[in-house]
């Protein structure tokens, strides 16, 4: 499979990253991580901004900080349980289909740049282009950013550790980027993406290709999980054979 993640491994492999104690795969996973990373804390950030925007301007500092130190809070959380949510056999499968939905809603987002300025402008303590927002309370608003972000922290966790699968010092790392990224540059990270969009439309395509890499692994671990095996016969259920490992 070819494809901008396939064009990062090709490229780390035309460099000789041997005198470094580096290979070409761990460069490659280390790559698409950043990539990962960058991409899903911008979004995340511009939906926090996005909810934000219709709460009244002396509560919108309170609405944003809520959202980031949840966002940052949830990522640890859902770092600490990785190892052992990705041993459970079908989440590697379910976490990959998460993922395409999660490029498909992103897909959408970049296809509406303004979306993106509106939730950028919030976090920057400005006001929201294109009009005001509809009126919400801060109540509302948090409950929307905390929902949100139980689901954005989830994809960010699956999408690193389903890129660094084969090197744990490369899924640590990432981890704490993403958590370091949401704590302490949401709104920098959520400008720089709306600048320079192409850096979200590469860190799509990464997360597009991780997402179809871990459902075909999962799909495998299912399959051998459940002893299928297709003969003259057709579908037969033997004894569940070894789990692929991740």
């Amino acid at each position: 499979m070819c494809g901008p993640a396939g064009k990062v491994r090709q490229t780390a492999g035309n460099m000789d990253l041997s005198a470094f104690g580096v290979s070409h795969e761990f460069a490659a996973a280390f790559l698409q991580v950043v990539l990962i990373d960058l991409t899903l804390a911008g979004d995340n950030a511009v939906v926090i901004g996005l909810a934000a925007a219709g709460v009244p301007k002396e509560k919108r500092r309170t609405a944003i900080a809520v959202g980031i130190l949840a966002a940052t809070a949830l990522r640890i959380v859902f770092a600490l349980l990785t190892t052992t949510l990705l041993s459970i056999v079908g989440l590697l499968l379910a976490g990959g289909i998460l993922l395409l939905w999660v490029c498909w809603k992103m897909w959408r987002e970049l296809a509406r740049p303004q979306h993106a300025d509106r939730g950028a402008d919030v976090l920057e303590g400005q006001a929201p282009s294109g009009g005001p927002a509809k009126g919400k309370s801060l109540a509302a608003a948090i409950t929307q950013i905390v929902i949100a972000d139980i689901s954005m922290s989830l994809d960010n966790v699956l999408a690193v550790a389903g890129a660094a699968h084969e090197h744990p010092s490369v899924l640590v790392f990432g981890l704490a980027l993403s958590i370091l990224l949401m704590g302490f540059a949401a709104t920098f990270i959520a400008r720089l993406l709306e600048r320079h969009r192409w850096i979200a439309f590469v860190g799509l395509a990464v997360i597009f290709f991780v997402a179809v890499e871990m459902i075909w692994r999962g799909g495998q671990e299912v399959w051998s999980a459940s002893g299928a095996e297709i003969t003259e016969n057709g579908l037969e259920f033997g004894p569940p054979g070894d789990t692929p490992p991740h």
